[in-house]
């Protein structure tokens, strides 16, 4: 290579990195969550004024603390709010007491530390939970090895954080008294919706897309669904939501087996609307009128839509007796990602290994307070890829900057506690609100609360001693944390993809044979090869989106993959349709041999980066959509650089 094009190429990496700079000041546009924003600020703020009304300062800012508890609310079913938000109190709770008796013992909370870290990363990895995964549990353990020293006293303080968690339980809980079942609404009227596009993009360009939209959309209602579920508390409305995603995946089937050249006339799209909007008003719907189609596939469609707009007239005893539950066991997920090559088990592993190292790092040198480098690290290695870890790190540096300026101006000035209770109230209220347009804007505020609590719990008020500090603690856990991500993770995730396309590719090939082989007595609930393949489809979705995130990557050969995961999806999803609905269809064993063949040579090839040769799948009555999906995944091997 010449001078002149190791220029030009230094030119192209400088661009590249500038760009990825860029991008972290870009502030999206998602509406402001005002109700949530306030409620947090609430839940961080008045335990402090209640501990001053009470002349306790301090212990107000311990119960405090348990306001990070509300942090964790997100949209989801008010079932598995109430236990989430349950299990976050008692985590942070945990981090406090184990915290306080571990501070004098360096070496066993830097194991501790590492631990928390891991492990939170994986149930929330595990169990798809949404929110800021282990950030609050590594926080609450670290301010707990900070404050003065004394493991007598971790029962009493992990008890004051209880109870200003419990307060945050109660607030997250409110909305339960006016609408129990909004989460799974929404859920399900997004399918319908989504159902109606489709419809209106059969026979266009825009077909894919609207599949993939559609298929994601009843993936997220069923898991909506399960966790919004409970046998004590099943309602009448919650029967409804349920049957009605059973029946969209009926018609959601229909649809993927029309041929994609036909045109289906608006009189669908415009049923399915009226059936989405009459989804969770309690009234009851009306007949929906169709025109008299001389056409099998538009009558059965008819006959489709039909049935789901029926359910929302059916009455208590009929729902009940139709809605046949089938949920995954707790012990079933946990294990599936509880593996070697599980991209959730790995993450885990290394988030807990780097949490070690910066509070190695921290202990290992004369920083006062150190914590904050081990809870910077945790803070920007909380991005979902590389890209996004770079640009916590440019967002927790900035916002860190800005932060200890208020911060700092808020312990010069301010000692009143009603004042500080207020102030609190303020940027916990302003860190929610800006969170979903830009972390750093969010760390701004974030920061300001965060050292406001810590510093006032130690009575430390000079300010360029404190500034100096923080600023440095902060800045080192973020550059460890962004270091520790780009040397574990650069490329882990592209190296990843082709075993994970072919280990998907074989689980459902092995779910095939189980569904139509003979003498099959395949059940939902307890099906291994079901539980392997959504094990196998969930790593391949994490790695691929990771592997987007990366420094270099190979950007053509990512988008000649899309339409190989798409096929995938597609298929994972027809199987498990066939499963849920017991598909009687016979799948002659000799054709059976002929496609599974077929798919061991998909992932044979793609395991060894090899092009697969094009092989004729033989029709099977009864099977046009899924050979049509194989051939299409077949196709999309064959483009793969």
């Amino acid at each position: 290579m010449n001078n002149s094009d190791e220029k030009v190429s230094s030119k192209i990496y400088f661009q590249k990195v500038f760009a990825v700079f860029k991008q972290s000041f870009k502030v999206s546009k998602n509406p402001f969550p005002w109700l949530k924003a306030f409620c947090a600020g609430l839940a961080a703020s008045l335990p402090v004024f209640i501990g001053v009304l009470f002349g306790s300062f301090e212990y107000g800012l311990l119960a405090g603390i348990g306001g990070f508890t509300y942090l964790y609310v997100f949209d989801i079913p008010y079932v598995q709010r109430a236990k989430k938000i349950f299990f976050a109190l008692l985590g942070i709770t945990f981090s406090v007491f184990i915290g306080t008796i571990l501070a004098p013992y360096q070496a066993l909370s830097v194991l501790m530390l590492g631990i928390i870290g891991a492990v939170s990363v994986f149930i929330f990895g595990a169990l798809k939970i949404t929110g800021p995964s282990a950030l609050f549990f590594v926080l609450c353990f670290a301010m707990a090895t900070g404050m003065p020293v004394d493991p007598s006293l971790a029962l009493m303080r992990a008890g004051f954080v209880f109870l200003g968690g419990a307060l945050s339980w109660a607030i997250a809980m409110f909305g339960w008294f006016f609408q129990p079942h909004d989460p799974e609404i929404k859920a399900v009227k997004k399918v319908y919706s989504a159902l109606a596009e489709l419809m209106e993009a059969v026979g266009t360009s825009g077909i894919n897309n609207a599949k993939h939209k559609a298929v994601t959309a009843l993936s997220e209602a069923e898991s909506v669904l399960f966790a919004g579920y409970s046998s004590k508390t099943a309602t009448l409305l919650w029967n409804q939501l349920f049957l009605l995603n059973e029946h969209a995946n009926a018609i959601y089937s229909h649809l993927a087996s029309i041929s994609t050249q036909t045109k289906i006339p608006p009189e669908f799209s415009a049923a399915v609307q009226s059936i989405c909007a009459m989804i969770g008003s309690g009234r009851s719907s009306n007949n929906l009128d169709f025109p008299d189609y001389r056409n099998q596939e538009f009558e059965e469609l008819v006959h489709k839509i039909n049935e789901a707009n029926s359910i929302l007239n059916r009455t208590v005893e009929k729902l009940q007796h139709d809605v046949k539950l089938v949920k995954p066991p707790l012990r079933t997920v946990l294990l599936g990602a509880f593996d070697k090559n599980s991209i959730v088990f790995l993450s885990s592993i290394k988030y807990g290994a780097v949490l070690m190292i910066a509070a190695l790092i921290a202990y290992a040198f004369p920083f006062e307070r150190a914590y904050w480098i081990p809870l910077s690290c945790a803070a920007v290695m909380s991005g979902p890829t590389i890209i996004a870890t770079f640009h916590r790190a440019v967002q927790r540096m900035i916002g860190t900057v800005l932060g200890l300026f208020i911060a700092g101006s808020i312990l010069l000035t301010v000692h009143n506690g009603y004042i500080v209770a207020l102030l609190i109230l303020c940027l916990t209220f302003l860190t929610e609100l800006f969170i979903v347009r830009n972390y750093g804007l969010a760390a701004i505020f974030f920061t300001a609360s965060a050292l406001t609590m810590a510093e006032y719990s130690s009575q430390m008020f000079d300010y360029s001693y404190f500034a100096v500090v923080r600023a440095t603690d902060i800045l080192i856990g973020s550059l460890i944390g962004l270091a520790g991500a780009l040397l574990i993770g650069r490329k882990s995730a592209s190296n990843l993809l082709n075993h994970f396309i072919a280990k998907t590719i074989r689980s459902q090939s092995q779910l095939l044979v189980a569904l139509f082989a003979e003498n099959r007595g395949l059940e939902y609930a307890n099906s291994k090869e079901r539980s392997k393949m959504q094990t196998n489809l969930t790593n391949l979705m994490t790695v691929y989106q990771s592997a987007l995130g990366e420094v270099f990557i190979n950007k053509s050969r990512l988008e000649a993959l899309w339409p190989v995961i798409f096929s995938i999806k597609q298929i994972s999803h027809y199987l498990i349709v066939c499963l849920k609905s017991e598909q009687k269809e016979d799948f002659p064993e000799k054709e059976l041999a002929q496609w599974l063949y077929v798919m061991e040579t998909m992932a044979v090839s793609i395991e060894n980066n090899m092009v697969p040769a094009q092989k004729q799948l033989p029709v099977v009555a009864g099977f046009a959509q899924l050979r049509n999906e194989m051939l299409d995944l077949q196709k999309g091997l064959q483009h793969i650089e």
